[in-house]
C-alpha cells in the first residue's frame, strides 16, 4: 500500500473503531460529539502525515491523538459544567473517565454499536445509512452515491435517525438475554438488506457496489466473535452473503448491466468465498433453529453449482415452495417459476406464470418472454416490449433490448 492509500483504508477500518468507543464511554446521546473528535484525528493525521510523513505505528499514532482530543474535550466540558452549565440541563461527560482503545474495548463497543444503530425504532434506511457512515467508514458522498440520492439528503436523514435513538433513549448496553434474540434478528436485516444495497443496487459503479457487500459480509462475521450472538441464524446469513458475493464478478457486466445466470462465466465465480460459504451452512446446521436465511442460503448453494442435473434444479424449486410459506414476495414467486421450467418445462411455467398477479412487473414479462423466446420469438418480443414500458432504470432496459436483439 502506498502512501496515498493508507490514509484512506485506516479512515474505512478506525473511524469505526474510535467512534465506537468514544460513544461507550460517553453515551450515544454524545454521537455527533464522537464524530467530531473522530474526524478531527483523522484531519490532524493528514496535515501532520503530509509534512513529517506517515509514523511507523499510523494506527497507535491516531490512538493517541484521538485520546488527547477526548481529554480535551472533556476537560473543556468540566470548565463549562463548573462555569455555565448549572443555568442549563444538560448531561455531560465522566470527566475521570480515561479512554480505552484496547482491541477488548474496541470488539466490544462496535458489537454495542451494530445493535444500536439497528435499533427498529428507525426506518430501515436509516439503519443502513448509519451502518455505512459509523460502522463501515463510508462518507457522505460514498453512501449518496450508493444511495442515487445527494448529500444534502443523506445528512438529513442521518440527523433525523441520530435524534430519533436519542428520543427513544437507545443506548450502547448490550441487549438482555430476553430482548437478544429480537434485537439480533433487526442487526441481521440490516445486515441483509445492506448486501442488497450492493447487490442489487442500480448503481453503475462497481467498486462501490462490491465494497458495500463486502462490509456487510465483515459486519456479519463480526457477530460471530461473541458467544452471545455466534448463532445458527448468523452463520446461515453469512453463508447466504459468501454465496450471493462469489458470483459477484460474473454478474455484472461492462456498464454495470446484470449478466443473467444462464449466461454467467464460471470461471469467474469465487471459489474461495463458495467454500466460506459452505463453511458456515454446516455451521448454521449443527443446531435445530431454523430461519428463511438458512432456505436462502440452501438456494444459493445450489446456485453455485455449476452442473445443471435435475436434483439441483429439483432442490431449489422445493426451497423456494419452502420460502413461500415464511415470505411470499414477486422475487421469490418468479424465482420459483423460472425453477418449475427447469424442471417441468416451460408449458407448466408458463400456466404457473399466468396465475399469479404481477402484471405491472417487468421481471414478470422478461421471464415470459424467455419461456417464449426459442418457440416463439414474436410472442417473446411482445412481452419484452410490455417488460421495457415497466422497467424503472436504463440498465434494466439495456439487458431487455439485448434480449430483443
Amino acid at each position: 500500500m502506498n502512501q496515498s492509500e493508507i490514509l484512506p483504508h485506516l479512515f474505512r477500518t478506525e473511524y469505526s473503531k474510535i467512534i465506537s468507543v468514544l460513544c461507550k464511554q460517553f453515551g450515544f446521546y454524545q454521537i455527533e460529539i464522537a464524530e467530531d473528535i473522530t474526524s478531527e484525528t483523522f484531519l490532524t493525521a493528514s496535515q501532520v502525515w503530509g509534512i513529517q510523513g506517515t509514523p511507523e505505528n499510523p494506527t497507535a499514532w491516531l490512538y493517541v491523538v484521538a485520546k488527547n482530543k477526548a481529554k480535551n474535550l472533556i476537560h473543556r466540558d468540566s470548565i463549562l459544567k463548573k462555569k455555565i452549565l448549572p443555568h442549563y440541563k444538560r448531561e455531560s461527560f465522566v470527566s475521570d473517565l480515561e479512554l480505552d482503545l484496547s482491541e477488548e474495548n474496541i470488539r466490544d463497543s462496535q458489537l454495542r454499536m451494530i445493535f444500536a444503530v439497528s435499533h427498529p425504532s428507525i426506518p430501515i434506511e436509516s439503519q443502513i445509512g448509519l451502518s455505512l457512515r459509523i460502522l463501515c467508514g463510508f462518507g457522505i458522498d460514498e453512501i449518496a452515491r450508493a444511495f442515487l440520492s445527494n448529500k444534502e439528503t443523506i445528512n438529513k436523514r442521518l440527523l433525523r435517525a441520530k435524534n430519533k435513538l436519542r428520543e427513544n433513549n437507545v443506548s450502547l448496553d448490550f441487549p438482555s438475554s430476553l430482548e437478544l434474540e429480537e434485537r439480533l434478528s433487526s442487526v441481521l436485516r440490516t445486515i441483509y438488506l445492506l448486501f442488497n444495497e450492493g447487490y442489487c443496487s442500480q448503481s453503475q459503479d462497481s467498486i462501490l457496489r462490491k465494497e458495500l457487500c463486502l462490509e456487510a459480509i465483515r459486519l456479519c462475521s463480526f457477530l460471530l466473535e461473541n458467544k452471545n450472538t455466534n448463532t445458527a441464524e448468523v452463520n446461515a446469513l453469512l453463508s447466504l452473503l459468501c454465496f450471493h458475493i462469489s458470483r459477484f464478478d460474473a454478474r455484472l457486466g461492462g456498464e454495470g448491466e446484470i449478466i443473467l445466470y444462464a449466461d454467467q462465466n464460471r470461471k469467474l465465480w469465487n471459489q474461495e468465498f463458495i467454500k466460506k460459504g459452505e463453511y458456515f451452512f454446516f455451521q448454521a446446521n449443527l443446531e435445530p433453529k431454523f430461519s428463511k436465511y438458512h432456505l436462502e442460503a440452501a438456494i444459493a448453494f445450489w446456485h453455485t453449482r455449476t452442473e445443471e442435473t435435475e436434483k439441483k434444479w429439483k432442490s431449489i424449486f422445493q426451497l423456494y415452495t419452502g420460502l413461500l410459506e415464511l415470505e411470499s414476495s414477486p422475487l421469490v414467486l418468479l424465482n420459483r417459476a423460472y425453477a418449475l421450467f427447469k424442471v417441468k418445462g416451460r408449458d407448466v411455467a408458463i400456466e404457473e406464470l399466468k396465475s399469479l398477479d404481477l402484471k405491472t412487473n417487468p421481471y414478470y414479462f422478461f421471464l415470459l418472454g424467455e419461456l417464449y423466446s426459442e418457440f416463439e420469438p414474436e410472442k417473446a418480443n411482445r412481452y419484452y416490449r410490455k417488460a421495457l414500458v415497466y422497467a424503472n432504470t436504463e440498465l434494466d432496459k439495456l439487458v431487455i433490448r439485448r434480449r430483443m436483439d
